[in-house]
């Protein structure tokens, strides 16, 4: 696998190695000794995964401590384009945001790393979405950010008018008035 640093030096993508043949393609999509030597030791313990029509929009979702997650996240069908938002208040690149495109055609996946609110938007017809995380779902410790807070400006490259959120998402407060992230 290959990582591959973004704009914000805690998020990685990751490329894996695809051997392709005439009768289709084998990748690993997580291999523990190569995640704990290009990354370091993470043990996620939950894996998730959604179904989404075009123009979904999901996030921006965050857990808090002692619930914080890490999430390595890929698109196993279909294309979205992904946002990790930096939500630690003494970060330098607090309120910054990275994208990228996540597709089963691409096959790359994300980490995004504790402190960071993350949400993606369905660019193709359906797209199947998996995530791994080092800590289990928990309610109590759910927060939000809203998808289009001016303050953090994420062009989203789709018209917003037209994106399918969830009544949760569409009252999302803005980061500055957000649970704070410790």
């Amino acid at each position: 696998m290959n990582v591959i640093e973004t704009e914000i030096p805690d998020v990685k993508l990751i490329e894996p190695r695809v051997f392709g043949d005439e009768r289709g393609y084998f990748f690993e999509v997580f291999s523990r000794k190569n995640f704990d030597e290009a990354l370091g030791r993470i043990i996620f313990v939950q894996n998730n995964e959604s179904s989404s029509a075009y123009g979904v929009l999901r996030g921006l979702h965050y857990q808090v401590s002692p619930h914080a997650q890490a999430k390595l996240v890929r698109v196993v069908s279909g294309e979205v384009l992904d946002v990790a938002v930096d939500i630690r208040p003494d970060s330098p690149t607090y309120g910054k945001y990275v994208k990228f495109i996540l597709s089963g055609e691409n096959k790359m996946a994300a980490f995004i790393p504790h402190g960071f609110a993350h949400g993606f938007v369905v660019r193709s017809e359906r797209a199947i979405f998996s995530y791994y995380c080092d800590n289990y779902y928990c309610p109590e410790a759910e927060g939000s950010v809203r998808f289009d807070d001016p303050a953090i400006g994420i062009d989203w490259e789709f018209d917003l008018s037209k994106a399918i959120l969830s009544g949760k998402d569409k009252v999302a407060p803005l980061l500055k008035d957000a649970r704070p992230y410790s």
